[in-house]
This record gives C-alpha cells, structure tokens and sequence, in this order.
C-alpha cells in the first residue's frame, strides 16, 4: 500500500526498496533530481521518465524540502 509523504510523491515498500517515488510510477526521486543535477534538462528527463514537467519540478520540490529541513551537526 502507497504512503504519499509529499504531494505527488509515494513510498511503497514493494517498489524501489521503499525509495520515494513520483506517485504512480516507479521512478525515483532521486533519479530525478540526479539527472538534472548532471545537467539534463527538464524536459529530457520528462521524455526519458515518461513524466510530465510538473511531476519532475514534484520531485524538484520534494528534494529542496529536504534539505531545507535538514539539521547538521558541525564540528566546533
């Protein structure tokens, strides 16, 4: 059964190994924001994933969410 964490983004304990995927599909978060960060385009990774452009700024947003939540412990 699909956990939706984020709009538009599910995790699945069958699916991916649990990874947050864009919701209705098996592709990764990660994958996504990783293809963009290696410099393809929005619309590329729509086209190589089958997403619309709006599911891949999801996953985009998703990424960003989760940084910006992020605590780090630094060394003094």
């Amino acid at each position: 059964m699909p956990n939706e964490i984020f709009p538009d983004i599910e995790v699945r304990h069958d699916t991916r190994f649990g990874k947050p995927v864009i919701k209705g599909t098996r592709v990764p978060v990660g994958l996504v924001v990783g293809k963009i960060a290696g410099g393809m385009t929005v619309q590329e990774v729509a086209q190589e994933y089958d997403l619309t452009r709006e599911q891949v700024f999801v996953a985009l947003q998703y990424a960003a969410k989760l940084v910006a939540e992020e605590e780090l412990a630094v060394g003094a």
